[in-house]
């Protein structure tokens, strides 16, 4: 591949299968920033959330940024993601742009949608968003900030709405998975995340976008068409959820709730309550 390439949080889950995947595929100048090493001694440890010239300088004469760092937990605190979430963000950003980067890929969140998970719509990227917790909303903030870095400059900004891609060795999928269907229908396998990333940072006239990135799961909600459309994303693998019956009585009593919940809403409404 033909492309220099840097990738901010290259230590963490996601950030750490992409470096190896960059490193297979003779990536010819390939740039790793992130907080810790974790043994790797091509990474340089760098807070960025703190702007700090010595890290910028990496970004000099980088092609595509594949930027990955953040906190990656859904139970992060505001306090958390305001730092590592959206300070930082906003600061690597801000170094694509001194440098004129072509390309800043950005890694988004399912949480951005996780308020429809009760609900029966086809989730395309034209949905209005639904994040529910502080790491749904940070990760929405960056696609914004993203749209208007896209808008200012002319740099190319991709977001993907990752699924679930697992740390665990293997990322083999399974009712092991927590969420229940919905946590299954979002599996993204390694092959197919690394499959995607390639195609985003070589694929040419692309703007901006929002994607969905998750493998091709029967009869998930999520739409990989317009990835497909947009990048030339080709997942190989998928997952049917296996679910049982106890997890089906769980989801239909949940269903059944929120069903109740927004009539008493609608009705407090009609009341002015």
């Amino acid at each position: 591949m033909n492309r220099s390439i840097l990738i901010t949080g290259a230590s963490g889950s996601i950030g750490g299968k992409l470096a190896a995947h960059f490193r297979q595929s003779s990536c010819p100048d390939l740039r790793l920033l992130s907080r810790s090493t974790r043994g790797d001694p091509g990474v340089i440890v760098a807070d960025l959330s703190c702007w700090d010239d010595r890290w910028v300088e990496h970004f000099a004469g980088v092609d595509t940024v594949i930027h990955m760092a953040a906190d990656p937990s859904s139970r992060a605190s505001w306090e958390s993601v305001q730092r590592l979430n959206i300070d930082l963000t906003l600061n690597v950003l801000e170094a694509a742009r001194q440098h004129h980067v072509r390309r800043v890929v950005f890694g988004s969140s399912n949480w951005v949608m996780t308020g429809y998970r009760f609900t029966t719509e086809r989730l395309t990227t034209d949905l209005p968003p639904w994040p529910i917790n502080p790491y749904g909303h940070s990760k929405l903030f960056g696609e914004r900030a993203g749209r208007s870095l896209a808008a200012r400059t002319g740099i190319s900004f991709i977001a993907f709405r990752i699924g679930w891609c697992q740390r665990e060795p293997g990322n083999r999928p399974g009712p092991h998975m927590a969420q229940g269907t919905w946590g299954q229908q979002m599996w993204l396998s390694d092959r197919d995340l690394c499959q995607a990333m390639e195609r985003a940072v070589v694929v040419d006239d692309v703007p901006f976008a929002v994607l969905n990135l998750m493998s091709d799961n029967p009869g998930m909600r999520w739409d990989i068409e317009t990835t497909r459309k947009t990048i030339g994303y080709q997942p190989r693998d998928g997952h049917t959820a296996v679910v049982d019956e106890q997890m089906r009585r769980n989801e239909e009593a949940v269903q059944r709730t929120r069903v109740l919940a927004r009539e008493l809403e609608q009705f407090a409404m009609v009341q002015g309550w």
